[in-house]
């Protein structure tokens, strides 16, 4: 008896861990420096939704925070496949309110978009950046849910809300080319030698 409560506790297990969904946002730099010598740089940070269940992104919400006064601006723009968009703007100091993204999927009808299957890219984010330091930035969970999958073959949908949700990060050295590196490091060795005397 106590065997088979056992085992059939074991198997209850293993299939609540089968059924374990898990969903995640990845964000990736074009670059993991930003030369700012020539007074600002321009990089972009791409978006990527992926998932273990579904076949394709339905849809979803999310924002992006640096707190950063490097950031002089960030535009949004959402993948091809994207047909319904909210983008809500930059928000200042290197945070980006809520975009929206999503498309029309009817069985039969309206199939997912080519692009939207699941670790594809959702759209990325245009950065200006300025200054001296290093930049964070966080993706940060929508609501009323970040991600929807869409099962291309059965139809049905799921959100990020009923498993499991992981939100990626990524950072960039903000600083001159070593070019302009060498020009502040004379400059500085100048204005120490004219103190001097």
């Amino acid at each position: 008896m106590i065997r088979t409560a056992a085992v059939v506790i074991s198997i209850a297990g293993l299939a609540s861990f089968a059924f374990a969904q898990n969903f995640e946002l990845s964000i990736v730099l074009s670059s993991e420096t930003a030369d700012t010598s020539g007074g600002s740089a321009v990089v972009t940070a791409t978006v990527y939704g992926d998932a273990d269940v579904g076949t394709h992104m339905l849809g979803g919400s999310f924002s992006l925070v640096s707190n950063s006064q490097m950031v002089q601006g960030m535009t949004w723009t959402p993948a091809p496949w994207s047909a319904f968009n909210t983008d809500n703007g930059y928000a200042g100091n290197g945070n980006y309110s809520m975009v929206i993204f999503g498309q029309l999927v009817l069985g039969g009808i309206f199939p997912p978009a080519p692009g939207s299957e699941l670790g594809s890219e959702i759209g990325s984010f245009e950065i200006t950046l300025t200054g001296l330091g290093q930049a964070n930035f966080h993706l940060v969970a929508g609501s009323p849910f970040t991600l929807e999958t869409t099962d291309s073959i059965t139809g049905s949908t799921v959100i990020d809300t009923s498993g499991t949700l992981s939100l990626g990060s990524a950072s960039i050295s903000v600083l001159p080319a070593p070019a302009g590196l060498s020009l502040f490091a004379l400059s500085g060795f100048c204005l120490s030698r004219r103190r001097r005397r």
